[in-house]
């Protein structure tokens, strides 16, 4: 996947007191993950208060299959609009839940379903490697988009508004908005350093560079310039694919700050750059509202 998270996957996935994720969605989000991730958490990780929102675990079927998830919204309001949230390779943990109560404030119904489930617990894994191999790689494309557009329906029907939606994704989570954004007619999408083009296999048979033509809304790309696993030649490629697509793909932009690493949003990392990160979340909420979202 991308060469730099093992870096720090030893401070993100060490540890054998990691409780099952499952087990700790329905409890805390975040007592493996926070075990895990505290000497990187206790300099840089940020967090937002639930107060005035309805926050927590949901579930819903896709399929056969029911899919858990983190919601946080606005509490006592409908109509709301709804952004789903994707997560890295590492799963739904505090980090994920942390980015939905931002949006929560700012006015969305924002959920973050758990798309490993089926595969396995990201949480329970030593070695990146062996979380790659056997829980990441695993999980088909195919599946994923099923169960976001599950996450859809069940949002509607609880708060949201179906009618307006927006989705925004990290890393894996980010090659992942760019899929969605062709599959789904949402309103907006932001992609924060998703890879956009790589090897096809039967799971992924499709990479965000070849489905350009197919996407149905602007997408925003936060990119680092100094992330070494996304070659900045397959953003200038994405770039001119999306210009022969037409509307509305013509309308996606890209942001690649020119300092920034791979991952860095993510607060509770050594490659968090608050300035990039902090320019990128203003970025992403404008995008989102320009965008019909608000």
């Amino acid at each position: 996947m991308h060469d730099d998270l093992h870096t720090d996957a030893a401070a993100l996935l060490g540890g054998t007191g990691a409780a099952s994720r499952r087990k700790a969605l329905g409890l805390m989000l975040g007592a493996g993950y926070a075990a895990a991730a505290a000497p990187l958490m206790a300099q840089t990780a940020i967090s937002t208060s639930s107060e005035g929102l309805e926050a927590g675990e949901v579930s819903y079927p896709s399929g056969d299959f029911q899919v858990h998830a983190y919601r946080a919204a606005p509490q006592g309001r409908t109509g709301l609009p709804v952004i789903l949230v994707i997560s890295e390779i590492f799963g739904v943990h505090e980090y994920i839940a942390d980015v939905c109560r931002r949006l929560a404030h700012a006015g969305y119904l924002a959920i973050a379903p758990d798309l490993f489930e089926r595969q396995g617990d990201p949480m329970a894994y030593g070695e990146l490697a062996k979380l790659m191999s056997e829980v990441v790689a695993k999980v088909p494309d195919a599946q994923v988009m099923q169960d976001l557009d599950a996450t859809v329906a069940w949002a509607g029907k609880h708060g949201g508004d179906a009618a307006r939606v927006g989705i925004t994704g990290f890393c894996w989570g980010g090659r992942i908005t760019w899929l969605y954004a062709a599959h789904a007619p949402v309103k907006a999408a932001v992609a924060w350093y998703g890879r956009l083009a790589g090897q096809d296999t039967a799971l992924q048979p499709k990479q965000p560079l070849a489905l350009a033509a197919q996407v149905k809304a602007p997408v925003l790309g936060l990119y680092g310039g100094k992330d070494e696993s996304i070659p900045e030649s397959t953003i200038e490629q994405m770039k001119a694919a999306l210009a022969k697509a037409g509307a509305p793909a013509n309308a996606s932009r890209f942001v690649v700050y020119p300092d920034a690493p791979h991952a860095f949003h993510a607060d509770y990392r050594a490659s968090y750059r608050k300035d990039a990160a902090e320019d990128g979340w203003k970025r992403a909420l404008d995008w989102f509202a320009r965008h019909g979202l608000k």
